[in-house]
């Protein structure tokens, strides 16, 4: 830190200087950006969940199923079997469900129809919403902090750049001057 500190050092140059504020620059923009870019994030995240509020007022019903046939024994999170539903106008349907391995025939579940009897995905709770909305806000702070990080590279080369040609235009001026202009010793 004590090299980058603003100073009046004559061999301190240009470049140095403005290293100096870009570093102080990009802490500042994280220290302020961060809390407020997790705050935009996680305000998105929660107007932009389907919630089972949000379902309920779009028009979709909690409808329990009865489940025709036994569900195969699997890891995945859900498989397809064949069931029967009352749609919310009373109309009678059938079709393939999603149910949890092992599920046995004639179990009743709880899906989510339209006022048709056509099937919706299942709605997110209010925890589960929330919970969204905390983790993308929670990785939205590291994700700021590596873009600055890529800005604060990206200059440093830019300035590593601008320092060594500077150094070749000195190194190139001290050559020209020859031995004439050189001290030559004791």
């Amino acid at each position: 830190m004590r090299g980058l500190w603003p100073d009046h050092n004559p061999l301190r140059r240009a470049s140095d200087r403005a290293e100096a504020a870009i570093i102080a620059g990009l802490a500042v923009a994280f220290l302020i950006g961060a809390p407020l870019i997790a705050l935009a994030v996680w305000h998105l995240a929660v107007s932009t969940a389907f919630t089972t509020t949000q379902a309920q007022h779009a028009g979709l019903r909690p409808v329990p199923a009865r489940v025709l046939a036994d569900a195969p024994q699997s890891y995945s999170y859900g498989v397809l079997v064949p069931a029967r539903w009352k749609a919310p106008d009373g109309a009678g349907r059938s079709g393939r469900i999603a149910v949890r391995p092992g599920t046995q025939a004639g179990a009743t579940v709880t899906v989510w129809a339209r006022p048709s009897g056509r099937l919706a995905r299942t709605p997110m709770s209010t925890f589960e919403s929330a919970f969204q909305a905390d983790v993308t806000a929670a990785m939205a702070m590291p994700c700021w902090g590596i873009f600055l990080l890529c800005a604060g590279v990206l200059s440093r080369r830019l300035l590593d750049a601008r320092r060594l040609a500077a150094w070749d235009a000195d190194w190139l001026a001290m050559d020209r001057r020859g031995s004439t202009g050189a001290n030559p010793g004791p």
